[in-house]
C-alpha cells in the first residue's frame, strides 16, 4: 500500500474527483482519499508515476508521501487564511463604508466619491483587490472547470465573480450614463471574505482533532542521554540507535523502547497505556518511549528506536485510521461526486424561473448567486473523517486503538462479543487462592515448608506459591536435597525430614491420604482448581489449590456489556469445570470449553454468520479466531501475532476497555450520523432558501452576503459537533442502553461438541482374582462422572467410560486406594 499527500482538495467533491480518477488508473485496486488530513492510500500494482499523473490530470497535485506522524498531522490552523483575512477585512470595510454604511450612518462622503461613477470605480478596485488577495479560489476554482471537476472553489468563484462581472457591466453602461443602477462590488469582496473567515476557523476546528496525538508526539524528548564509553552523552533523540545505552533520570521522558539494565524507577505511561497509576520497573522489565520516569534512576538498552517505537506505532495507526474511509461515509461520497454540478444546475434555472416570472435580472442573478454560495460540499466531505479522527485521537488516550475507520464503525454495532478465557478474563498465571491444613499444624507453618521447597523450583505452580508465601511475609525454611520429580511433583529435606509436594496421585504413592484430603481435591477440582498436597515426614500435612484467577475487572466489564444489550459469550480450550466455574464468576451467557483453535475460529464464523461479532483474544492460538470475527480485539499484553490479527488493540490488558472501546465507537457513530444528517439537511433547506422557494409563502429570501456566512458556518458546525467526542466519558457506564436494532442472538449454534476421548484406558497391577476386579470396578464407578467401567484381571486393563470431565487423578487414586497400582493412564 502506497501513501500520497494531495494538494489543492477543498471539498468532498475534489476528493471524490481525486478518487475516482485513481481508482480508474490499470492496477489500482483500492483507493482511499482523506479530505481532511489531504492524503490518498492505493493499493494495486499501479505505479507512483501513473498514480500521481491521474491526479494532476484530475486538476490537483500529489507526491509520494513518507507516512511520517509529522506530515500527516501537520497543520498550519488557519495561518495561511488569516494572512489573507486581515487585509481582506482592512480593505472590505473601506468598500462597505463607501457602498453603504455612509448611507447608514448618515455620514457625507468626501466630494470626490460622490460621484456614482468615479464611487463605483473605487468600489471595483477595492472589491478586485480582495479578490486578487484571495484568488486562490478562482485559480482552485477555473482548474475544476477546465478539468471538469468543479468543486466548492468553483462554486465560490462563480458566485463572486459573477456578482464582480455584473456590477463592472453595470457601472460602465449605466452608472456611467448617469442612470442609478445598484452595484454588487460589497457582494464579490464580502463572499471571498466570508469563506476565508470560514475556511480558518474550519482549519482551527481541523486542527483541534488531531491535539490527542499531537499531544503524544509532543511527549518524545529532543534529546537523549547515552553511555559511551564509560561517559554520558547528550544527543538527538533521533540519533539514537539499537543497542544504545541509555541513561534516565527522575522527572525525565524515555527517548525510546528498552529494557532495563540497571537500577529500579516508578514510571508513569499513562500517555500510552492510559493507566493513571505509575508502574514499578526493575532489571529486565521494559519501558516505553514516551513515558515518564517519576522516581528512580535507571539505565536501559535501547530496543525499538525512531518509526520502530511503540509511539511512533500508535501514532501510525491513528493516521491510518483517519485515512481510512469508514462504510457509512460511501452515501455522502457518492453525493459529494454529482453535488456541485447539481448545484450549477440548480442556480442556472434559479435565475430562469425568476427571469420567466417578471423578476429583474439583477433580483434573478441574486438568487442564483445565493444558490451557488451557500451551497456547501465541504460538510459532507468532512461530516466523516473529522469524527474519525477525533475518536482515534481520544481512544488513543486512553490505550484503545482502532486500526481502521471501518473497526470503529462495526465495534458501535456489534450484537455478541466473544472472550477467550486465559490472559483475557483471567489474569493468565496461577495464583493461591485456598489452603487447608491438618490438624498438626498452622497454616503459616504449612506455608513455611511449601515455600522453602517451590522456591527452588521454576514450574508456574511453585511461582504461585512462593508469591502467595511473600505476600504473607512467610520465611522459608532451609530445604535441602532439593529433587524436581517431573510431571509428579517435588521433594527435599528439612532436618532429616522428607517434604514432597506434588499431585495427588503422586502423593498417593509416598504415603495413604485421608478421606478428607481426597474430597477436599475433588471439591476443588469441581472449581476448576489445580490442588498439591504437601507431605512433612511421610505425612499429609495440608491441600494447597492453584487457580488461574479470575482478573478484579472482569465481572465488571461483563456486566457493562450486557447492560449495553450485548450478548457475552466465552469460548476456551479449558476443561468444562475450570471454564463453566470462571463464566460463572464474570456473568457470561454461555460457555464453550474443551475446544481447539481451530474450534474457536469455527464458533467465530458460526456466530459472525448471525450477528455482528467481536472477538477478544491475547494469545497465539486466538489469531485464527480474531481474523474470522466482524471485529478482532487484541489485549495489548498479548502476542504480535494476536496483535496483528485484530481491528482494535487494548493497550492496557483490561477488559473495561471493551466496554469503553465499543461506548466510544457507538458515540462516534451517532456523531457522523448527525454530522451527515446537518449535512444533507442545511443543503435541503439552504438550497431553495437562497434560490427563493419561500418568497411566496413566508416573505423569505438570502442576499449573496448572508449565503457565504451561512455556508461558512455549516463546515464550522460538523467539525465543533465531532470535538464533542473528546467529552466523552469512556469509563462512564450509567448512559449505556441497548441498541434499538441490536440482535437477540440464538446461542443453540454454539452446542457442538468437537470429538473428544471420552473414555479413558487404564493399566493395573496387582489385580489376581474376580475378587480383585470387582473391587476396583466399584472404586472407580464410584468416582464422580464415572458412567461405567469395565475391568479384566486377566488382562490387567480398565476402560472407563466419563460422562464429563474427569481429573485422571481421581481415577487414580480411587484405585490406589484399594492397594493397586496405576501402571499407565490415557
Amino acid at each position: 500500500m502506497e501513501r500520497y499527500s494531495v494538494g489543492g482538495m477543498s471539498c468532498a467533491a475534489c476528493s471524490a474527483r481525486v478518487e475516482k480518477a485513481v481508482s480508474a488508473v490499470d492496477g489500482v485496486g483500492e483507493c482511499s482519499v482523506n479530505l481532511l488530513t489531504g492524503t490518498m492510500t492505493v493499493e494495486g500494482s499501479a505505479s507512483v508515476e501513473a498514480v500521481i499523473d491521474a491526479v494532476t490530470n484530475a486538476g490537483y497535485s500529489a507526491r509520494l508521501s513518507n507516512g511520517s506522524a509529522e506530515e500527516q498531522l501537520s497543520e498550519d490552523n488557519g495561518k495561511k487564511e488569516l494572512k489573507r483575512l486581515i487585509p481582506s477585512c482592512i480593505i472590505l470595510f473601506f468598500l462597505m463604508y463607501i457602498s453603504m454604511w455612509y448611507k447608514i450612518l448618515g455620514i457625507s462622503l468626501p466630494d470626490f466619491l460622490a460621484s456614482p461613477l468615479n464611487n463605483g470605480i473605487v468600489q471595483l478596485l477595492l472589491s478586485l483587490s480582495v479578490m486578487i488577495i484571495n484568488n486562490k479560489f478562482f485559480v482552485n476554482g477555473l482548474k475544476g472547470a477546465l478539468s471538469l471537476s468543479p468543486n466548492m472553489d468553483t462554486l465560490v468563484a462563480m458566485g463572486s465573480g459573477v456578482s464582480f462581472l455584473y456590477s463592472v457591466y453595470v457601472l460602465f453602461t449605466y452608472t456611467a450614463k448617469g442612470i442609478n443602477a445598484h452595484l454588487y462590488f460589497e457582494s464579490a469582496a464580502m463572499i471571498v471574505t466570508l469563506i476565508t473567515v470560514g475556511k480558518m476557523l474550519e482549519a482551527v476546528s481541523k486542527g483541534k482533532t488531531t491535539n490527542a496525538i499531537k499531544a503524544l508526539m509532543e511527549l518524545a524528548p529532543d534529546t537523549a542521554c547515552i553511555e559511551e564509553n564509560g561517559e554520558e552523552k547528550i544527543i538527538p533523540s533521533s540519533e539514537l540507535k539499537g543497542g544504545d545505552i541509555f541513561i534516565i533520570r527522575p522527572g525525565e521522558s524515555i527517548p525510546a523502547d528498552g529494557v532495563i539494565l540497571e537500577g529500579t524507577a516508578s514510571v508513569n505511561e499513562s500517555s500510552v497505556t492510559g493507566e493513571s497509576m505509575p508502574v514499578d520497573k526493575g532489571v529486565g522489565d521494559e519501558v516505553i518511549s514516551a513515558t515518564i520516569n517519576t522516581s528512580g534512576y535507571i539505565k536501559c538498552r535501547a530496543t525499538r528506536v525512531g518509526d520502530a517505537t511503540t509511539l511512533s506505532e500508535i501514532i501510525r495507526i491513528v493516521s491510518d485510521a483517519a485515512a481510512s474511509k469508514a462504510p457509512i461515509a460511501r452515501l455522502a461520497d457518492k453525493v459529494a461526486g454529482v453535488f456541485v454540478p447539481a448545484v450549477i444546475i440548480i442556480a442556472f434555472f434559479t435565475a430562469s424561473i425568476w427571469l420567466l416570472n417578471g423578476a429583474q435580472f439583477s433580483y434573478a442573478l441574486e438568487r442564483a448567486i445565493s444558490v451557488l454560495v451557500i451551497s456547501c460540499p465541504c460538510a459532507l466531505g468532512l461530516a466523516t473523517p473529522v469524527a474519525i479522527m477525533v475518536a482515534g485521537g481520544k481512544g488513543a488516550s486512553n490505550g484503545i486503538m482502532y486500526k481502521t475507520a471501518a473497526a470503529i464503525e462495526l465495534l458501535g454495532s456489534v450484537d455478541l462479543v466473544a472472550l477467550d478465557k486465559t490472559g483475557t478474563v483471567t489474569e493468565g498465571e496461577p495464583s493461591v487462592t485456598d489452603v487447608v491444613t491438618s490438624d498438626e499444624i498452622e497454616e503459616n507453618e504449612l506455608l513455611s515448608f511449601a515455600y522453602g521447597l517451590e522456591n527452588k523450583s521454576e514450574h508456574p505452580i511453585a511461582r504461585a506459591v512462593t508469591k502467595y508465601a511473600r505476600e504473607k511475609n512467610i520465611q522459608a525454611k532451609e530445604i535441602t536435597d532439593f529433587v524436581s520429580l517431573t510431571g509428579n511433583g517435588i521433594k527435599g529435606k528439612f532436618e532429616n525430614k522428607d517434604i514432597y509436594i506434588g499431585s495427588l496421585s503422586f502423593i498417593s504413592t509416598i504415603t495413604e491420604i485421608p478421606g478428607r484430603f481426597i474430597n477436599m481435591c475433588a471439591e476443588l477440582f469441581e472449581q476448576g482448581k489445580t490442588a498439591i498436597l504437601v507431605v512433612i515426614d511421610n505425612s499429609v500435612s495440608g491441600v494447597i489449590a492453584v487457580a488461574d484467577t479470575v482478573k478484579p475487572e472482569s465481572a465488571q466489564a461483563v456486566r457493562q456489556l450486557r447492560k449495553m444489550g450485548i450478548t457475552v459469550v466465552m469460548l476456551t480450550g479449558d476443561n468444562e469445570k475450570t471454564a463453566n466455574a470462571v463464566g460463572k464468576a464474570v456473568g457470561v451467557d454461555k460457555v464453550v470449553a474443551g475446544i481447539l483453535p481451530s474450534g474457536k475460529e469455527s464458533a467465530v464464523k458460526k456466530l459472525s454468520s448471525i450477528c455482528k461479532t467481536a472477538m477478544v483474544g491475547d494469545g497465539i492460538n486466538d489469531a485464527p479466531a480474531l481474523t474470522s470475527a466482524d471485529v478482532g480485539i487484541a489485549i495489548g499484553a498479548g502476542t504480535d501475532i494476536a496483535i496483528d490479527a485484530a481491528d482494535v488493540v487494548l493497550m492496557k490488558s483490561d477488559l473495561l476497555d471493551v466496554a469503553a472501546a465499543i461506548r466510544l465507537s457507538r458515540a462516534t457513530l451517532k456523531n457522523i450520523k448527525q454530522n451527515l444528517f446537518w449535512a444533507f439537511f442545511y443543503n435541503i433547506i439552504c438550497i431553495p432558501l437562497a434560490a427563493g422557494a419561500y418568497v411566496s409563502l413566508f416573505n423569505w429570501e438570502m442576499s449573496p452576503m448572508v449565503a457565504a456566512a451561512a455556508m461558512s458556518v455549516s463546515s464550522i458546525c460538523v467539525v465543533t459537533n465531532a470535538l464533542r467526542l473528546n467529552f466523552i466519558k469512556l469509563y462512564d457506564p450509567s448512559a449505556d442502553k441497548t441498541r434499538t436494532d441490536t440482535k437477540k442472538v440464538d446461542l443453540s449454534v454454539l452446542d457442538f461438541k468437537e470429538e473428544k476421548r471420552m473414555t479413558v484406558n487404564m493399566t493395573i497391577e496387582g489385580m489376581m482374582c474376580a475378587h480383585c476386579q470387582a473391587a476396583v470396578k466399584k472404586a472407580l464407578e464410584a468416582v464422580d462422572g464415572v458412567t461405567e467401567a469395565n475391568v479384566s484381571f486377566e488382562t490387567g486393563t480398565a476402560q472407563v467410560t466419563l460422562s464429563k470431565e474427569t481429573d485422571k487423578a481421581l481415577l487414580k487414586a480411587a484405585v490406589e486406594q484399594k492397594d493397586y497400582k496405576v501402571i499407565n493412564i490415557e
